[in-house]
């Protein structure tokens, strides 16, 4: 079957931009607002996940800088679950992958995936943290606050879970990923307070990032502060997340998805899919098809979370190193999220699969849209029927004209999560795709 795929035209959503410049004196100010004292010489172990959060290795090695300033004797160690292969080499690298090296941080990486057994009291499931982290004299915990991927709580994504499952190692995941779905969301936050009054834990370091993923807030935090302060910063993501400009797609393109974009290389609330058993999908964004064409270079070949796609390119297949996938879809026990989507020889093909898969529609008013990854949504490409829903064209904006701005309060449905002031279009409608299949560069 032959068809014309719709043009697309770039257009750019503004949010809210306030961030961080002074990274490092920023997060050497937060330590030190708390008032912690250190045994001369004591060591120091600072746990470090695996996400891929603006500005990390800056974050990481101020901590270490401060650390050493107030006396202590720094050292890192990955605190990342199943991440990297569930080896201690492969969280090494994941960490490596995002800066933090040791010649960098100044501190030794100590990656293990040795745990011991913290009491459990009346928990009803065993309790880990990683063998360094206990033996040492303190640790600090290091994590961006987030909204998950799976569910919606009191509490999600952020220092509370790096103190279980990230500081847990392998052997937490598994006893926590068990109960599914509870167990993130009820088990993780009683397990932390549990932890936190068992262990070693002195402090955490919360980030934040906006919509434009820059880093927004970080903030010191005491160990006995841990969850009440997560929750504001938590309430902060929840209000600053970009979102795509219409809630009905026929086709999305997600060019890159991985594990340093997501936990799930997509993020769920994003693309409006969870995939999992037993848990209803979001309302919105409702989307037919969704495309992924490459898998990000520091997911070190885990894609996790390939089953959200409908369809992929050779490319992305060919980068998939299955045995790291599956044991993080094995440990997570939502095996919907590591299924194979159709494999495609090009982009192309895969718009081609895409359109073909998406009902009785017209295809010149197909409903597309293309995103570089679901962290960066200032800029994308839309169809011209995107275009219309939205309520611009393409005679109507270029760059730095006020003409070209459409307050998105006009477009959005009640309820929708993000706070976009307006969109712009930036370029004119062209093909995606060149006469070997392959899209045009973002």
């Amino acid at each position: 079957m032959s068809f014309s795929i719709p043009q697309m035209v770039r257009i750019r959503q503004a949010f809210k931009a306030d961030h961080i410049e002074e990274i490092e004196h920023t997060t050497r100010e937060q330590i030190l607002s708390l008032g912690i004292r250190l045994t001369p010489g004591a060591r120091v172990a600072i746990a470090v996940g695996s996400r891929g959060i603006a500005n990390l290795h800056r974050i990481v090695k101020s901590t270490v800088d401060t650390i050493r300033e107030l006396g202590g004797n720094p050292f890192i160690i990955p605190a990342m679950g199943s991440h990297g292969g569930a080896t201690a080499e492969g969280q090494r690298q994941v960490l490596e992958g995002y800066g933090v090296t040791e010649e960098y941080v100044g501190a030794e990486i100590r990656s293990s995936m040795k745990v011991v057994t913290l009491p459990s009291g009346n928990l009803g499931h065993k309790v880990y943290m990683d063998q360094y982290a206990h033996e040492a004299d303190a640790t600090v915990v290091i994590n961006r606050v987030k909204v998950h991927t799976d569910f919606h709580g009191s509490t999600e994504s952020g220092l509370l879970k790096i103190c279980v499952i990230g500081l847990g190692k392998h052997a937490m995941a598994l006893e926590i990923h068990r109960y599914g779905v509870y167990g993130l969301k009820e088990l993780i936050p009683i397990a932390a307070r549990h932890i936190l009054g068992h262990s070693n834990i002195i402090m955490g370091i919360g980030i934040v990032e906006n919509a434009y993923d820059q880093t927004a807030i970080i903030r010191a935090i005491r160990a006995e502060d841990l969850e009440r302060e997560e929750l504001k910063l938590l309430d902060f993501n929840r209000k600053n997340m970009p979102c795509l400009p219409v809630d009905r797609l026929d086709v999305l393109v997600v060019d890159q998805m991985g594990k340093d974009i997501s936990g799930v290389g997509m993020d769920p609330n994003i693309t409006g899919r969870m995939l999992i058993r037993g848990q209803q999908e979001p309302l919105r964004p409702d989307i037919s098809n969704i495309i992924a064409l490459e898998l990000s270079e520091t997911s070190h070949g885990n894609a996790l979370g390939m089953g959200l796609a409908d369809f992929i390119t050779r490319r992305f297949f060919k980068q998939i190193d299955f045995e790291t996938t599956y044991e993080n879809v094995m440990t997570s026990t939502f095996t919907e999220r590591g299924k194979m989507p159709i494999v495609a020889e090009n982009a192309r093909q895969a718009m081609m699969y895409a359109l073909r898969a998406s009902g009785p529609i017209d295809i010149p008013d197909a409903r597309i849209i293309r995103i570089k990854n679901t962290l960066k949504l200032d800029e994308m490409y839309v169809s011209a029927a995107v275009l219309r829903e939205i309520g611009l064209d393409t005679g109507s904006g270029t760059e730095g004209d006020a003409q070209g701005i459409h307050q998105l309060d006009e477009v959005h449905a009640p309820g929708v999560i993000g706070e976009s002031k307006g969109i712009q279009v930036i370029g004119e409608m062209q093909e995606m795709f060149d006469g070997n299949g392959n899209i045009a560069p973002f």
